[in-house]
């Protein structure tokens, strides 16, 4: 069964792996007049992503089947950004989505380009300062965004972890926060991308940096959209100093000045630390970093041999 408009039972899908959704790609693509044949799977996450040989197109299948409300409310954020001509990846105005396909939730987007080439932390630095400026419309109905809460969800899934290391990061995060409920943010609370890193700031085709990973657009404090490249740069030495310093003049604010910088650096941390706590029970990669960032936590030391996950 299919629906762009809700007909047709969201949940009880196939396995969320390669084998388990093919047939959902196949069916959707059907449906949208396209061609699966010779699809790549790009990666398995918080999406399954595939990207169409035929045409210049990703075919994303959500893991959670509850997910579509919110991800037609990604699809607003799209089409809303596309009109304000804010350079962002595009869903096809061809196709009405999303699809439901056999309980998973399935959106088609414009490819960026033929191979993933990333651009720079200024080009980042320059996006998110003009999305800041925008001011939604009413009808998307953005949620204020609860770090708590998330963070609460996140951690309750964490089953495949051991259980000491699931109530070290519970102890924490009560610790944090009582921190976060004191902070004084300086920056005016609006738009933001949720996820905002040089990850999700692609090279479009025809040279441009665009924002893709639109699943996270709240309403926030604007520091959440800084924090990443802050720690990236500062814990984790992913960037460099010439790096952040670019990225601090192009928006033209050090959230690492901020005296609440700490706190949320250490309240995003331990999210990505739980991120990757749902995949230990998966991936032996995944429980080695997890086992490595957890050690991290506890001693205060070793920060720099993260990777990027």
């Amino acid at each position: 069964m299919i629906s762009g408009s809700g007909v047709g039972p969201v949940g009880g899908g196939p396995a969320f792996t390669a084998e388990g959704l093919a047939v959902v790609l196949r069916e959707a693509c059907e449906v949208a007049g396209l061609d699966a044949r010779g699809a790549e799977l790009l990666r398995i996450g918080s999406n399954a992503v595939y990207r169409l040989a035929s045409l210049p197109v990703i075919v994303r299948i959500a893991r959670e089947p509850a997910d579509l409300v919110d991800v037609e409310r990604v699809v607003g954020v799209a089409r809303w950004l596309e009109v304000d001509d804010f350079p962002a990846v595009r869903v096809p105005s061809t196709v009405a989505q999303p699809f439901v396909v056999r309980g998973q939730v399935v959106t088609f987007w414009e490819s960026v380009q033929e191979r993933e080439e990333y651009a720079t932390v200024g080009e980042l630095a320059d996006l998110l300062r003009r999305l800041h400026w925008l001011e939604e419309p009413e009808s998307l109905c953005l949620p204020c965004f609860d770090p708590l809460a998330k963070l609460a969800r996140s951690l309750d899934g964490l089953d495949a972890v051991p259980g000491d290391d699931r109530s070290f990061l519970e102890e924490r995060a009560a610790r944090l926060a009582k921190d976060y409920g004191r902070l004084d943010f300086v920056l005016a609370a609006g738009v933001v991308h949720g996820d905002a890193n040089i990850g999700n700031v692609l090279r479009h085709r025809d040279g441009h940096a665009v924002l893709i990973d639109l699943d996270g657009f709240v309403l926030a404090p604007r520091e959440w959209d800084l924090i990443l490249t802050a720690i990236y740069y500062d814990r984790y030495g992913w960037h460099t100093e010439a790096e952040y310093a670019e990225f601090v003049h192009r928006y033209g604010f050090d959230v690492m000045n901020w005296p609440g910088y700490e706190t949320l650096a250490d309240l995003r941390e331990l999210m990505m630390v739980a991120w990757v706590g749902h995949q230990v029970g998966t991936s032996e990669r995944a429980a080695a970093e997890f086992a490595r960032r957890v050690r991290s936590l506890r001693t205060g030391e070793g920060r720099d041999s993260w990777s990027a996950f």
